[in-house]
């Protein structure tokens, strides 16, 4: 007798619709973890992610704060980097062709002290066809002007106008701190300015002392925590974010803040992300996404779904 076979079921789909930009995985390498791009390309072909996020780009460049930029945590890490980066002409020159040649999309991160900075950043990203969209950074917590823009309505609303009108074909996704007060205010600025997207959140402000000198364990006094010890605080704000003002909106979130294993990502997912930022973990691992994206592909099967995008906003509310 012949043996029986069985039909191969179907893999459930991971691609994900993220501001008119199809990716194929719903998971994005944070800005400031992955390099300009290239960097972490060359370590695991950045297989499991579905777009990659260039580390923050200013007008002029920046050598950042002295050392140490880095330290770790028990749960996390803890960085005063100050968006050191080569300044726009050198990216355009020397680094921004070899993230044409990615093979996933790239997003262009950018930021500055004023409106006119931020634009003129903007506009350069923008004649860069491959970026297929810009995420503007106003919410860095280790330079001594990184939320200047996030803690102003007012100021927030100017700056955002201003780059929409310059972003006429490039989607604009903003990235916002975490807000324990009023986590919705500046998201709402944010889409009623028009962004087409949100990433929640950047690091939280933290610090950590070595005892024995007495001293910051940071070349800067404090620097921004991420990692495992933000991410209920990240989930929380998703999921306000997403109820409030995402949702009724219609504009997709990534969800940022500490994922470390598939089912970080999945709780974000079902709180209204409908993509997931990876940050600390390729510190610890560049090859995890391919982890976190096996896990989810199980874990949307056992839901019964032939698509992660049934799950976003699908938590139960008792």
């Amino acid at each position: 007798m012949a043996p029986l076979r069985y039909a191969a079921l179907p893999m459930p789909d991971l691609s994900i619709d993220l501001a008119g930009i199809r990716l194929g995985s719903p998971l994005i390498a944070a800005s400031g973890t992955a390099g300009y791009g290239p960097e972490l390309a060359s370590v695991d072909r950045l297989r499991g992610l579905g777009a990659v996020t260039t580390k923050s780009i200013t007008l002029e460049p920046r050598e950042g704060n002295p050392a140490m930029r880095v330290t770790d945590l028990p749960v996390g890490m803890l960085n005063a980097v100050g968006l050191a980066n080569v300044g726009l002409d050198a990216f355009v020159t020397n680094v921004a062709m070899k993230i044409r040649d990615l093979p996933i999309p790239a997003i262009g991160s950018i930021a500055g002290e004023t409106i006119d900075e931020y634009e003129q950043v903007a506009a350069a990203m923008q004649a860069m066809t491959f970026f297929k969209a810009v995420e503007v950074n106003i919410s860095c917590p280790n330079t001594d002007d990184g939320r200047v823009f996030a803690e102003s309505p007012e100021k927030l609303r100017d700056l955002l106008v201003d780059i929409r009108g310059v972003l006429k074909n490039t989607a604009m996704i903003v990235k916002l701190p975490l807000d324990f007060g009023h986590p919705s205010r500046a998201a709402e600025v944010a889409v009623e300015a028009g962004a087409d997207a949100l990433t929640l959140i950047n690091t939280v402000p933290g610090m950590s002392i070595d005892v024995k000198t007495r001293r910051s364990r940071l070349g800067r006094f404090s620097g921004g925590t991420s990692g495992p010890a933000i991410h209920s605080f990240a989930v929380r704000m998703v999921a306000d974010v997403y109820r409030e003002v995402a949702s009724p909106a219609g504009i997709p979130i990534i969800g940022l803040g500490g994922v470390m294993r598939w089912q970080d990502a999945a709780e974000f997912i079902l709180v209204g992300a409908t993509a997931v930022g990876i940050g600390t973990a390729l510190f610890v691992d560049p090859r995890r996404p391919r982890k976190i994206v096996k896990g989810l592909r199980k874990w949307v099967a056992a839901q019964g779904c032939d698509s992660i995008r049934d799950l976003v906003g699908a938590v139960e509310v008792a």
